[in-house]
């Protein structure tokens, strides 16, 4: 028989787990496959801060020669980091890895999936991924919508991906019973943009309120995840007007390319970092330090008796 799974923590988050204090779960893909060394390392270290500063732990979750981790030192984000070779897991491939010993960094899906087996309810990410420009032909659909229709974690982002349909996106994500909570205004974010043109399909203006709905969602059973839009700060972001040309412009070459499956999404970023002159990446930064501050609040408010 298969030994059960072990999920290798750092003292600091086995100690909150028992104790039952505030964890923040992390992605590994930002760091493997979001931005060069040594920025990525730096990046991580810095989210790792700011969610320490707000009183809650941080457990960045990867694959690492096939153990399954859930929280991890300075050491071993350095040496992910600079790793080579790594699998972007998600949901098909993520048991592959641990099987095969394989060392692979988690997108939204599978970090929902081993926060959730470690007892973690709170995530806080870039944007999620979703329903793809095209899909109508492509069938290119994220993984990361049926996880958040099926695993309770709540998951705190700058919406979607700006990349996607985020019409569609949407719409596939009421199908699936997720709620669409866009934090402190009623329109839905676009990643790199506070605004997309649409209206989210809920609000809720601080972190308590969104532990309360989680605690309701729980007594109700059932339920699966729970998505945060959270626009990214004003002096950071670049409006939607001039976002959307660099994406149709990323797109037309991606599409000249033949690029396809797991490689569209970097590809589409890399290409708008070159449109943007590196400036999408210093707001990357800035909406992924913003998620983590607050899904770092949300955990606190989960964690706290009078919920």
């Amino acid at each position: 028989m298969t030994a059960p799974l072990t999920i290798e923590t750092t003292p600091e988050v086995k100690a909150a787990l028992s104790a039952g204090r505030p964890v923040v779960a992390l992605e590994s893909t930002i760091i493997t496959h979001g931005m060069p060394w040594p920025g990525n390392r730096d990046m991580a270290l810095e989210v790792e801060a700011v969610i320490r500063s707000e009183g809650a732990v941080p457990a960045t979750i990867a694959v690492i020669d096939g153990r399954l981790h859930a929280g991890l030192d300075e050491a071993a984000i350095t040496a992910l980091a600079q790793a080579k070779d790594v699998m972007k897991l998600s949901r098909a491939d993520f048991a592959y890895a641990l099987a095969e010993g394989r060392t692979g960094a988690t997108t939204v899906a599978a970090t929902m999936m081993a926060a959730h087996l470690a007892g973690i309810s709170v995530f806080a990410t870039g944007g999620i991924g979703g329903v793809h420009q095209g899909a109508a032909e492509s069938f290119d659909i994220s993984a990361d919508l049926d996880e958040l229709g099926r695993t309770p974690v709540i998951v705190v982002s700058a919406g979607a991906k700006a990349i996607l349909d985020i019409p569609k996106t949407l719409e596939a994500l009421e199908t699936r019973g997720v709620p669409v909570v866009a934090y402190g205004q009623d329109a839905m974010p676009a990643f790199w943009s506070r605004e997309s043109g649409l209206k989210a399909p809920l609000r809720l203006d601080d972190p308590a309120a969104i532990a309360r709905f989680e605690a309701t969602r729980r007594m109700l059973g059932g339920h699966g995840g729970m998505l945060i839009a959270n626009p990214v700060p004003v002096e950071d972001e670049i409006a939607a007007s001039e976002m959307n040309r660099h994406i149709a412009a990323a797109l037309a070459t991606a599409k000249a390319k033949s690029i396809e499956g797991k490689a569209v999404t970097p590809f589409l970023l890399g290409e708008i970092l070159n449109l943007t002159d590196g400036a999408s990446l210093k707001t990357n930064i800035a909406l992924v330090l913003n998620n983590a501050r607050l899904a770092a609040r949300i955990a606190a408010a989960l964690a706290s008796p009078a919920i």
